[in-house]
């Protein structure tokens, strides 16, 4: 079999930026758990909101987390008062002695976002809607939204289909 290298790992500190952004001697292990935890977290209490990414900055005590997202009204509510109700959870599951601060960042163009169009699609085949019909229309959307391409696989029982498909 050949070699696979993961497209994202391939472009970091070249073209892309980490996700991650901090520098640990003794705790490295406990704070990658952290941030792993962190971002599960984020993407299952906001996943109607259109999560695109979760960056994670560490400055001594600080935590700063950025989360980029298609609808911002959602995540901060009114008045902020949903944005303050994550903050607490957050700093619950985290150790608790460093401070925490979340930002919100909106995408501009979410059909031009991969991750986002991805999510698009799998919520269509969730509210089983035609996989045909969900592809075709989302990539449709992106071409139109000014991409210069766009590739997408899908596999499973599609169609309620006995047999396994791509």
């Amino acid at each position: 079999m050949g070699q696979k290298v993961n497209p994202h790992g391939l472009r970091v500190g070249v073209i892309k930026d980490w996700d991650s952004r901090w520098y640990a001697e003794g705790n490295f292990a406990d704070c990658l758990v952290e941030d792993y935890n962190i971002r599960k977290f984020l993407k299952n209490r906001l996943y109607g909101a259109g999560i695109s990414r979760i960056e994670i900055e560490r400055k001594s005590e600080r935590v700063k987390v950025i989360v980029y997202t298609a609808k911002p009204g959602i995540v901060i509510g009114k008045g902020g008062a949903e944005i303050e109700k994550v903050k607490a959870e957050l700093a619950k599951q985290l150790s608790g002695k460093e401070k925490l601060s979340v930002d919100i960042k909106e995408v501009k163009k979410p059909d031009m976002d991969a991750q986002l169009v991805a999510e698009n699609i799998a919520q269509q085949l969730e509210n089983r809607i035609s996989f045909r019909r969900a592809m075709k229309s989302t990539m449709s959307r992106t071409m139109k939204a000014g991409a210069l391409g766009i590739k997408a696989a899908c596999g499973g029982r599609l169609g309620g289909a006995d047999m396994a498909r791509k």
